[in-house]
Parts: structure tokens; sequence; C-alpha cells
């Protein structure tokens, strides 16, 4: 399964990722857990990053979210990016820069979003699991980076922040813890 979704994705990647037939593509996806659970390392403390692939084109991960955990409000340094929730509820919030200098977001959109549910692509937002479950949801970056812009509203800042994997599959089975 996941080696069929990686084909695909190359594919996209050759017309430049289009965005309404990676959406569809995505959004009607079937993803089997229990194939996904070998990814999905989980920490109770914080949210984790478990990469699957990447390549120069393109990232996917499997995030877990630990009950009443959040990702800040970041940015996705401009590249298309979608998130599709496997499990659980969270709500993801999406925001327009009006000013950055003071630093003024508008949320443009406050979604519930339960499994099945694709957001994207998504320029700044925030990510968010309000209840008292683990949440998982499957990420495609095209064209990864490795740092993004963190907005803090009650600061008034934007820091950028280097970006890590909580795991690593080495695609020999293995897995690389990394921090």
């Amino acid at each position: 399964m996941v080696e069929t979704v990686i084909e695909k994705l190359k594919e996209f990647a050759k017309q430049d990722f289009p965005v309404p037939e990676v959406s569809s593509y995505l959004l009607n996806l079937y993803l089997d857990e229990h194939e996904l659970k070998k990814y999905s390392l989980r920490n109770e403390n914080f949210y984790t990053r478990n990469l699957i692939h990447r390549d120069s084109d393109f990232e996917i991960m499997v995030i877990c979210w630990p009950p009443n955990t959040s990702a800040p409000i970041h940015g996705h340094e401009g590249e298309k990016c979608w998130a599709r929730v496997q499990e659980g509820q969270l709500q993801i919030c999406n925001y327009e820069e009006v000013s950055s200098d003071p630093l003024e977001l508008n949320i443009i959109q406050k979604l519930s979003c339960s499994p099945g549910f694709l957001d994207g692509p998504a320029d700044i937002h925030s990510v968010e699991n309000l209840s008292d479950k683990f949440a998982t949801s499957v990420h495609v970056y095209a064209k990864p980076y490795d740092a993004c812009d963190i907005y803090n509203i009650e600061k008034g800042t934007v820091e950028r922040m280097k970006l890590t994997y909580y795991n690593v599959n080495t695609n020999d089975g293995n897995y690389s813890m990394r921090y």
C-alpha cells in the first residue's frame, strides 16, 4: 500500500503536484490502518513526526497526536501540502497574514476534522488534538523543507524552527529514532 502511494506521488511530482488531482487521490485513498501502525510511533508527552518516505520531490509522514496537544501556528514555506486525519479528532485552523510588522493573523477557517477529512494545501495553520484520545494524521509535503516559520500571536513574533523527525523509515524494515 505505501509503495503504491509513493509511486503515485512520483507521477504527481512530474506534473508539479496538480492540486485538484492530488487532493482527490488523497481524499479517496484507502490507507490500511495495520500497515500505517508500523510507522505510528507515539510519545505520551508530545506529537511525533514519523517519516515514511522522503526524496527531493515530496515527503510522507504519519503524525501522532497525544490527547490535548497541538502544533503551533506555522507556515509551509509556500509549498503544497496536505493532511489527512486517520484516527481521532483534530482541529485545524487556517490563517492569513494581514501584517508582518506588527504581526497580525486572521483565522480564515476553523475546522473540526474526523477520520477521512483532508486539509490542504495550507499556507499558515495550526493543528490541535482537543480530545482525550490519541489522533493520527498522514501528511504529504511537496518539495520537503527542513525549517519553517512559527507565528506567536501573543508575542507578535515569527521565529524560524528547525524540523526533526521522531523516527525515520530506513526502507529496509528498520527504523531510526531521531529527535
